[in-house]
């Protein structure tokens, strides 16, 4: 049994694994053709944190798959009332196939696996979010081939996407340059030693982005941070993803964003919205993604076509 709490869980033999069985996904779904691999099978979803994405995703992924959900928010559930985690997940885990929490801390899900019967999913804590740079990944090989030696630039908060995307690094052999304002740098107790060669800080978004293959940012102010608004708006508004900045790239380079985009602080319209972003594949990937990873931490790997 695996779990996917973290990017560095799975190994780049897996993640080419799962990016083949993404495409061949992805092309099933798009020719309507009926593929019911999880039939009967029940994913859990927790949900500590609002959601969208993550949500939609899984519930419409799980379901294409043959397959069946329960969602579960923090108020409707025993967890809002001081249940241990521990017993919640001996609880869940004894009814579904697979369980995939939006929480806080990160702690928590690592709690939860610990005591889980089935595999879990990371759909997203402050620390790291694994499903998304799954996707965002998927999106620059299905856009522009590999991504070992490449420049992923990173520009804004160093939040739970930023040490996510630098794990991704590591395993994919790119570097990875991040640009953030005094205070919001990426967390250094999260670097480990195999991803320090891969990542250089810059102080100036204008350097970070030169002759970058992708740029890529998320919201000045994360979920759990909104009493910080008014300051972020101060001191991130040099840290804008503009046409300006986009010019400095190379001049293939892509844009993602992995939503939802404030345009006018983390990006301008042109940019979201121009010929470089590739925001909307991303999102769909999501599904696709996700799809393969359910797949596989169920079944393992199946044959292919």
């Amino acid at each position: 049994m695996k779990h996917f709490l973290q990017f560095k869980d799975f190994t780049r033999e897996e993640f080419d694994y799962l990016f083949e069985r993404t495409r061949e996904i992805k092309a099933m779904f798009k020719s309507y053709t009926i593929y019911h691999p999880l039939k009967d099978r029940m994913l859990a979803m927790v949900f500590e944190k609002q959601s969208t994405r993550t949500r939609v995703s899984f519930e419409a992924g799980i379901h294409q798959l043959g397959g069946s959900s329960i969602n579960l928010t923090t108020g409707e559930t025993q967890l809002g009332r001081g249940e241990p985690i521990e017993d919640v997940a001996r609880v869940i885990s004894r009814m579904v196939d697979l369980v995939m929490i939006r929480t806080f801390d990160q702690s928590i899900i690592e709690r939860f696996a610990a005591y889980s019967r089935v595999p879990v999913i990371n759909g997203l804590t402050n620390q790291f979010h694994p499903c998304q740079i799954l996707a965002d990944v998927f999106t620059y090989i299905e856009h522009r081939g590999d991504i070992a030696g490449k420049i992923v630039t990173w520009i804004g908060d160093g939040n739970n996407m930023c040490s996510t995307w630098l794990q991704a690094a590591a395993i994919f052999d790119f570097q990875l340059h991040v640009a953030s304002p005094p205070g919001y740098a990426v967390n250094q107790s999260l670097i480990s030693e195999q991803e320090k060669p891969h990542l250089t800080m810059f102080s100036d978004p204008m350097d970070a982005a030169r002759n970058a293959d992708l740029v890529t940012t998320d919201v000045w102010t994360s979920m759990g941070f909104e009493s910080e608004t008014d300051e972020r708006r101060r001191d991130f508004v040099d840290f804008q993803v503009d046409s300006e900045m986009m010019a400095v790239a190379r001049p293939d380079a892509l844009f993602m964003h992995c939503l939802p985009a404030h345009r006018g602080e983390e990006v301008s319209a042109e940019v979201l919205e121009g010929g470089q972003s590739v925001v909307w594949d991303e999102a769909e990937n999501r599904l696709h993604a996700q799809k393969a990873l359910m797949e596989y931490l169920i079944l393992g790997q199946v044959s292919q076509n």
